[in-house]
């Protein structure tokens, strides 16, 4: 592990989190832990409404930082976003948010750090580059290993367009084939726009390339 990508692990009142040693490192994708309401404001529960006393206890949800009873705050769910190291209470709602996001990093994320193989164009170009392209462990790059190479801030990308085939109007299955992706330059309002396309060497590599185009596709969202 690199010295820019350090983590140390860190105690808050929520729970024990991984973080990286320094802010800028952080990845795009994460959360800061919210405030918590302070107990004094909260004499009810936020979802029920029940009165809290000596014998129901006051919870704070550790995504949203609200207070609520027992019963209504009673599912303890990881929390990537926050870099916590173990399943942390989250109200229902929150937990149900937290859910579908461990599945992205658990999944999607881990195929865009895997990386896939494209045909990527750059610009107005009419020639095309055979490239690796894969997610930096870190989280915060994109990036492009071939003849060239290319790191791509996650946080400067203005727009992701996946490009597919197999449509037609009656309906029917549709693949991503491709992908135009456009990012600003650093220090500049230049846009840039490259294009990828996937190889149509080997079926497995389709496939693959498939696969990364749908989790970079989640990524946008």
């Amino acid at each position: 592990m690199s010295g820019g990508d350090a983590k140390k692990l860190v105690r808050s009142p929520s729970g024990l989190r991984m973080v990286p040693e320094h802010r800028a490192a952080r990845s795009p994708f994460g959360l800061d832990e919210p405030p918590w309401v302070p107990d004094k404001e909260c004499p009810r529960c936020m979802q029920c409404d029940t009165k809290f006393d000596f014998i129901t206890r006051k919870h704070h949800c550790r995504r949203c930082g609200r207070c609520f009873c027992d019963k209504c705050c009673s599912k303890k769910v990881p929390l990537p976003r926050m870099c916590f190291v173990d399943p942390v209470r989250q109200c229902a709602e929150c937990a149900l948010v937290s859910q579908k996001e461990t599945e992205f990093y658990d999944k999607q994320l881990k195929v865009l750090m895997n990386g896939a193989t494209f045909f990527v164009t750059l610009g107005t170009s009419d020639k095309s580059e055979l490239m690796v392209c894969r997610l930096s462990n870190n989280q915060r790059y994109l990036v492009l290993d071939g003849d060239s190479h290319y790191e791509i801030e996650i946080i400067q990308i203005s727009t992701v367009q996946i490009l597919t085939e197999g449509f037609t109007p009656g309906g029917g299955n549709t693949r991503a084939v491709g992908m135009i992706l456009q990012y600003k330059v650093p220090g500049s309002e230049e846009v840039m726009q490259m294009k990828f396309t996937a190889g149509e060497d080997f079926s497995c590599n389709k496939k693959l390339s498939a696969a990364w185009l749908a989790a970079m596709h989640k990524v946008s969202k």
